[in-house]
């Protein structure tokens, strides 16, 4: 009001322009245009909040259908006050009826939603769950992936509702597992929760600040509005608000993942323990007493869409090669190889939950690696791109930081042969390593040193002998074969056996 009055004074008063008071207290026109001309200044009545609304009643079940629905829509294709309000004017079934004002189906309007969508700065999850709604959570399960023990990782995410749940093994608790565990949990299930309660780990939460409203990480915020869910969070330090999925992290881990799980390839096993999840439905609920599948069937019915484009989980990293072409990542502790052409220089190194791939400047894969976990110093090493530049430049094999880091094997071999045979050899260690690894390389280095094989033809035959499949020709069938004249050979009798298939 004293706003009002000043404007009103300025033009009555001052005899200032609608123009000069715009520039002076900073208000577009139409909004001093309207002060100006306003004639009626009664203040309005006070009313009660929450107050009957009897005229509305009729209604109310059609406006709850309407906003019901909108939870599978995108929060932009949801319905305001004043389309729930135009709706109820214009449409057959209600138009002929509906006498209410705007104010009273926007108090309605915006106290169902209240109810519907809950509020995220609360930091409160209801004890009745709604359809749909879903919560997520780490915990801690080792595997062992082709022989080799993981200290693992297992994304879970629960359904209050129907007590449905999912869980997804992983090496870690990263940005990359988080997404591509949901991912995969879209997927299957055919759909997006449109709520998903969190803790507050750093993958989402970079900071809370005061009140409770979250600072989200650019990234996770990118996610949810790809995905169109609403992120709600705990208060800190209250992991038992989502006890849901707290339970679930360790019924997974008991009936899942015991005993250690065993196979060769994380991605197809993840595609197990969802089938797992499914079969696990078919129990019956704790409180129900119908099956668990059965109330997640209401679950599904209030997911959101899946969305038209795919959303790259993966991150990427700009890192700085040292003079041998390596990157560190994850405070130094973990080092990557590049190739010798980036040393000292800058490359792009693109994250998933299991590789890091190092891109060139036209975002083309240059070398990839397991990803590494742990607190300890580890290195991954990519031999081919080094291998390939020394097989050109044989005279500097030696005089390279990289020649002290071959191992023993390769090391003794190049210096008993023939410095002549240099490039030929280490060109083959290139192509056996593309082959089958380069630990079947160094294996088969150190067999040629014990066998004093030299030359790189026998070092190229003994690696296919130990390394890779090769079939065995069947012997030929010799009880049809000509008997020759040692004195007087004549060919064309072999002509005849070739013909009758004696020499197949």
């Amino acid at each position: 009001m004293p706003r009002k009055n000043t404007i009103r004074e300025s033009y009555f008063v001052n005899g200032m322009t609608i123009s000069e008071i715009s520039r002076e207290t900073g208000h577009d026109r139409k909004t001093i245009r309207q002060v100006i001309y306003d004639d009626d200044w009664n203040q309005p009545p006070p009313t009660t909040k929450g107050a009957e609304t009897p005229k509305l009643d009729p209604f109310k079940t059609t406006i709850d259908e309407w906003l019901t629905e909108d939870k599978r829509s995108k929060r932009k294709q949801r319905h305001t006050s004043t389309r729930v309000y135009d709706r109820l004017r214009t449409e057959d079934g209600t138009k002929e009826t509906f006498d209410c004002s705007y104010e009273t189906v926007n108090t309605y309007v915006q106290k169902r939603k209240k109810e519907l969508y809950g509020t995220q700065n609360d930091g409160y999850i209801p004890l009745e769950h709604k359809p749909g709604e879903a919560q997520c959570d780490f915990g801690s399960a080792d595997y062992y992936e082709n022989g080799a023990l993981i200290e693992g990782h297992h994304l879970n995410v629960s359904f209050p509702h129907s007590n449905q749940g999912y869980p997804q093994l992983f090496p870690g608790e990263n940005t990359e597992c988080l997404f591509e565990g949901l991912v995969n949990i879209f997927a299957h299930i055919g759909g997006v929760p449109p709520e998903i309660w969190f803790d507050n780990a750093s993958p989402m939460v970079k900071e809370i600040r005061s009140g409770g409203e979250r600072g989200l990480t650019d990234r996770f915020i990118r996610f949810k509005e790809h995905y169109g869910f609403t992120a709600l969070f705990c208060n800190p330090d209250s992991g038992n608000e989502k006890g849901s999925v707290e339970g679930k992290v360790g019924y997974h881990r008991r009936n899942m993942l015991v005993p250690v799980p065993k196979f060769k390839e994380l991605g197809e096993y993840n595609k197990q323990l969802l089938e797992l999840a499914d079969a696990d439905g078919a129990r019956e609920h704790y409180r129900a007493g119908v099956p668990i599948r059965e109330l997640h069937e209401k679950d599904k019915s209030a997911l959101l869409p899946l969305p038209r484009n795919e959303f790259d989980i993966a991150g990427y990293i700009i890192a700085r090669a040292d003079k041998y072409g390596f990157i560190r990542l994850n405070d130094g502790k973990h080092e990557y190889s590049t190739s010798p052409k980036y040393a000292g220089g800058t490359v792009t190194a693109k994250l998933t939950s299991t590789a890091v791939t190092i891109l060139d400047e036209s975002g083309r894969p240059v070398v990839s690696h397991k990803r590494l976990y742990g607190d300890e110093k580890q290195r991954g090493m990519n031999w081919v791109p080094y291998l390939e530049l020394l097989a050109r430049r044989p005279r500097a094999v030696k005089y390279s930081g990289v020649y002290g880091m071959f191992p023993t094997e390769i090391r003794e071999y190049l210096e008993a042969n023939s410095p002549g045979d240099t490039s030929e050899i280490i060109r083959m260690i290139a192509e056996f390593t593309k082959r089958t690894g380069f630990e079947s390389a160094v294996a088969t280095v150190a067999q040629a040193t014990k066998r004093n094989v030299s030359d790189p033809d026998s070092l190229k035959a003994l690696h296919r002998r130990m390394h890779m499949d090769i079939p065995e020709l069947p012997p030929l069938p010799l009880q049809d074969a000509p008997r020759l004249d040692p004195l007087i050979p004549d060919l064309s009798k072999y002509d005849i056996a070739i013909e009758r298939g004696c020499a197949q």
